[in-house]
């Protein structure tokens, strides 16, 4: 029983929520949503499909070897694993947060970095920290860098418990919903977690649009003079 459950552990893949919700169940949750929220090296774990994957199996019947989640279980799970996460990513960035993130040759990371800078100027300490739980790579790097652009401690504490709190019950209660309107919907579980995937990856491609209009009109020559002006 234990060489197999080892082989099983040793078996798991870390982008795979399914794969971890069957080798560690709501145990896996917490510590993913920590190593995401808090780490920088979380980046490219799964947060939202993990979540709404987790509902699907607790609303499941759990029959025929398929896993079933408990439902309180689950939450708590993700509420502590979401809640502490940030507040670590918050305590390190206070603590050499930009250093560390310099260190990282992650491409992914570093534009993530800018979009959170980015969601802290335009929308505010409060709305930004919100905002950045539902969009992948910017929750796990608005946390530190928060910590070392100095927002208030309080501030930041309040809204990301928020946001934390919004972001792990709505999608796991969203995927438990869904689970349990259809009969045997962990058929369908793999086009189902596609298909929240696709939908998070939304706010980043909005973001980079943005982002590029943002510097082709910055690049645009401005054009000046008079009427009739013309240049010696």
């Amino acid at each position: 029983m234990a060489a197999a459950h080892l082989a099983v552990t040793q078996a798991v893949n870390v982008l795979d929520a399914g794969s971890l919700l069957s080798a560690f169940g709501a145990l896996g949750v917490a510590v993913v949503l920590f190593a995401e929220t808090g780490l920088l090296v979380g980046f490219f774990l799964p947060g939202d499909s993990l979540l709404f994957t987790a509902g699907l199996l607790c609303a499941g019947g759990g029959d025929g070897g398929s896993v079933h989640l408990s439902l309180w279980q689950v939450l708590v799970a993700a509420v502590v694993g979401a809640l502490l996460g940030a507040q670590t990513g918050y305590w390190l960035g206070r603590r050499g947060g930009r250093a560390l993130l310099a260190r990282s040759r992650s491409k992914k990371l570093h534009e993530g970095a800018e979009r959170a800078e980015h969601l802290l100027e335009r929308y505010g300490h409060a709305k930004a920290v919100v905002l950045a739980r539902f969009v992948p790579i910017v929750r796990t790097v608005l946390n530190p860098l928060a910590g070392a652009l100095e927002v208030p401690g309080r501030v930041f504490t309040v809204w990301q418990a928020a946001g934390g709190l919004v972001w792990t019950i709505g999608l796991t209660m969203a995927g438990y919903a869904l689970g349990s309107s259809v009969p045997n919907v962990d058929r369908y579980l793999l086009p189902l977690v596609a298909l929240v995937v696709v939908v998070s990856l939304v706010p980043i491609a909005l973001e980079a649009r943005r982002a590029r209009a943002r510097r082709a009109s910055e690049q645009a020559p401005v054009v000046t003079g008079g009427r009739g002006g013309r240049p010696d």
